[in-house]
Formats: structure tokens, C-alpha cells, sequence
């Protein structure tokens, strides 16, 4: 392994985290942002060319993307793989051919030699995995969402606090550069007050993958069944209301809205096309939008504020009062005139004022290149922070550090999800459940 691979995966943020200070401060921004303590070059230097030994659950096309990134890791070392699935399985024994292979997880959780997991299975078995591996004296990374059902998320949470072992979520996003640096800014006042929130995530997928036999179509298509997959709310909104909450440090109190099978009427059971709005106690709305039937709007997560914008997907952001932007909305609406956009004023009356729609300039949150996500991708993206937050757990497997708050961030916006479902099922305003309120949630 070069040196480059390695300084690409492990110090890239690590890095940028030094980088940060011209802002507010790398302390200020470690104190809002704990889950990177564990993640600075200090803490590096702690690891002392110890690798941990990891083993993966789940080798689909999720799963390879996270062997192609443990294995430029110098303080990792795969060393067993499970699957049901044989083809998925000898896929990923060709890329670690050391690892030892797996078709039960349960034995393999027996060994020894295993220090972490990555569970990267269907999101119905998240729970049990997860229960199970923590049981078995393991540390845990898994993917997002948490769990299927409120009761699951509750008990692993529950679990968690009384357990020494570290548990990961892949909440990328807290790992993004884009999202760290944005959301400090926003933190900092750069938009001023957050008055709402507009996310969105649009494909033109079917979800559907090809079936060599009529008995596996449940266990390949897992997403589109409710009784494996949450549909679009845990597979995409789950990374956007987490953004929601990290950028307003609070979680709504309610969500409203409507979800249809509207394209893909293939007896598919989970919603092609959903619109809800959450409704934090301050009146701050997020209005989110997800169907898999159109793909021109992509993928983004403005944060609205009454003094700009921030586009953290794109990583641009637009200020309402910005001298660079060019005129304000009465002097284009003259010069549209004097290029006979318009044949005449129209009669508005006192409405075309300064503050009318103008083109805003894009500024940008990372100066330089930087990787966008289009949402395309069903496994992953360059640079999303999905790396950075395996390594570092796989750091963590070797220091013990816990990761603060990622645990409840994962929770938080898994709830948020699954009461999403229910506000679509049942058709009427749904209010957080008290008994699934934790003390990491503000209101």
C-alpha cells in the first residue's frame, strides 16, 4: 500500500479538521461537533501500528464498497466475511482472500480474533445484528437506518448505555467535509436565523434487482417489502433529517404527510413517491420530497435562513443582501424592460421592491475541488464521508473511543423516519411519541 492510499483515507480529514480553525476555532467547532475527537491526528498517533481485526456482515454491492475502502486502511485488517448469499460472498472472498468465510453470523461472532463488525445487511436485520454482536463482547458499525421499527431503535439505544463496546451508524454526513464546514458556518451565523428547511432526493430506479430464482425475490428485492425496508424515508431521508437536526440542534415535535405508489406498480409494497412536513416547536418547517420516477431535481439540503442560503449537497451557499450579486430586483426588472423581456412596467403596484427575486451568486463552502453528490448512486459516492467515519470506527476498535453522539444522531433521525411512515400510513399528524424521547433531544 503507498503511501498516498494511506494518507488519502486516514489523514484527509483529519487534516481539514486542523484546517478549520480560521473559522471559529478547532476547539469550538470539536465542542459542537464531538463525534470528531475521535478522529484528530492525536488520536492517531494512539493507534501505534495496531490494526483492528474486522469482520463483515453482508457483501453485496454496499458491503464491497466498504472492503474497497478497509483495504486501504493501515490500521485495518479483514479477517472474516458472512453472507447467505454465495455469489456475494465469493466476490468478497476474491478482494480479502485471507478472511475467513461465513454463512452464519451468530458463529461467526464466536471467534476470538474478531475485534469489529460492519453490518451492511437489509435493514431488518440491522436490530438483531446488532443486538447480537454487542452481546458477543463486539464493537459495531452499521449501516444506516438504525432499525425497522421504533421498538428496535429503542432497545439498541437502551442497550448501548450500558454497554463499554463503541456502536457506529453510517451518518456519513457528519464525516462530510461539505456538511462539517457548512453547518459550522451556519452555526456561526453566516445565514442568520434558520427559518426552514427544503430536502430532496429524486432517482429514476425501479429499486428492483435481478432474480435467478422466483424464492429469492424477498430476500433480493428487500427494499421494496415492508416487512424488510422502511422504503424511501430509511434508505434516503434518514441521512437529510439528521442534517435537519444537526444544523437546528433540535428534533420537530410532529410530521404530517402523504405517500403513493405512483410509477412502479410492480407489486412493490413501500412508497415510490413521498411529501411530508416536519414541524419543529419553534414553527421552523422541513419540507421534504423523495420519489423514484424522476431523477432531474438530484439530491440536495438547503438550509434556509433569513439573511442566505446554504445548499450543503452542493456546497454552495447564496446571501439575500449580497453587493456581489449583481442588481437588485427593480433595476433588472428596468433593464428586462430595455431589452424588451417585458413590453411594458407591470402594474404591481408597490410589490417590485429591492428585495424582489434577484440572481443570487453562488459562494462556495470548500474553496477548490470538491466531489457533489448527485443521488444517484445506489452504493455510494466519492468523498460523502462514508471512508472517513468507517475509519475512524475502526480507529475506535483500537481506542475504545465511543463516538459521542453519533449513537443518537442515528437514533433521532431513524425515529424521525419511521414516524414519517406511520404520519403516511395513518394519514394525520403524527407528534413524537413521549416514550420514545431520549435525553440527547432538544424540542
Amino acid at each position: 500500500m503507498s503511501k498516498k492510499q494511506v494518507k488519502k483515507v486516514d489523514l484527509g480529514l483529519r487534516q481539514f479538521i486542523k484546517d478549520l480553525g480560521y473559522i471559529t476555532g478547532g476547539a469550538a467547532m470539536l465542542g459542537t461537533m464531538p463525534w470528531l475527537q475521535s478522529f484528530t491526528p492525536d488520536k492517531l498517533n494512539e493507534l501505534k501500528r495496531e490494526k483492528a481485526r474486522i469482520a463483515l456482515i453482508g457483501t453485496g454491492s454496499r458491503g464491497q464498497y466498504h472492503i474497497h475502502n478497509l483495504l486501504l486502511m493501515a490500521h485495518v485488517e479483514i479477517v472474516a466475511l458472512c453472507d447467505i448469499y454465495p455469489p456475494n460472498l465469493e466476490v468478497a472472498a476474491t478482494l480479502c482472500p485471507q478472511a475467513k468465510k461465513y454463512t452464519d453470523y451468530r458463529k461467526m461472532m464466536e471467534s476470538p480474533d474478531i475485534d469489529g463488525v460492519v453490518i451492511a445487511t437489509p435493514l431488518y436485520w440491522h436490530a438483531p445484528m446488532v443486538l447480537d454482536a454487542l452481546s458477543a463482547g463486539k464493537h459495531v458499525f452499521c449501516e444506516k437506518s438504525m432499525a425497522l421499527t421504533m421498538e428496535q431503535c429503542k432497545a439498541i439505544y437502551d442497550t448501548y448505555q450500558t454497554t463499554d463496546k463503541v456502536l457506529y451508524f453510517c451518518m456519513q454526513r457528519m464525516f462530510d467535509e461539505k456538511y462539517i464546514k457548512g453547518i459550522q458556518m451556519i452555526h456561526t451565523g453566516m445565514i442568520g436565523d434558520v427559518v426552514g428547511a427544503r430536502c430532496h432526493w429524486f432517482r429514476n430506479h425501479d429499486w428492483r434487482r435481478p432474480v435467478p430464482s422466483p424464492e429469492l425475490e424477498k430476500q433480493i428485492n428487500w427494499r421494496l417489502y415492508r416487512e424488510s425496508s422502511g422504503g424511501l424515508m430509511t434508505e434516503l431521508a434518514s441521512h437529510q433529517l439528521e442534517v435537519c437536526n444537526w444544523v437546528t440542534r433540535h428534533i420537530p415535535q410532529s410530521v404530517v404527510g402523504m405517500g403513493d405508489i405512483v410509477n412502479w406498480k410492480d407489486g412493490r409494497e413501500v412508497y415510490d413517491s413521498v411529501s411530508l412536513t416536519y414541524r419543529y416547536n419553534s414553527g421552523v418547517k422541513i419540507t421534504y420530497e423523495s420519489l423514484i420516477s424522476n431523477k432531474f431535481n438530484g439530491m440536495e439540503d438547503q438550509i434556509l435562513g433569513n439573511k442566505g442560503t446554504m445548499n450543503l449537497a452542493t456546497g454552495k451557499y447564496f446571501l439575500e443582501n449580497d453587493s456581489t450579486s449583481g442588481n437588485s430586483g427593480i433595476e433588472q426588472l428596468l433593464t428586462q424592460i430595455g431589452n424588451k423581456v417585458f413590453a411594458a412596467v407591470p402594474a404591481a403596484g408597490s410589490s417590485w421592491r429591492p428585495e424582489t427575486k434577484k440572481e443570487y451568486k453562488p459562494h462556495y463552502i470548500i474553496e477548490g475541488d470538491y466531489n457533489i453528490n448527485d443521488g444517484l448512486s445506489m452504493i455510494g459516492a466519492v468523498k460523502d464521508g462514508s471512508d472517513e467515519i468507517l475509519s475512524s470506527f475502526c480507529q475506535a476498535c483500537i481506542t475504545g473511543d465511543k463516538g459521542k453522539d453519533i449513537v443518537e444522531e442515528a437514533y433521532s433521525a431513524t425515529m424521525l423516519c419511521l414516524l414519517g411512515n406511520q404520519a403516511m400510513d395513518e394519514q394525520r399528524v403524527i407528534a413524537f411519541p413521549e416514550e420514545y424521547k431520549i435525553p440527547y433531544m432538544h424540542f
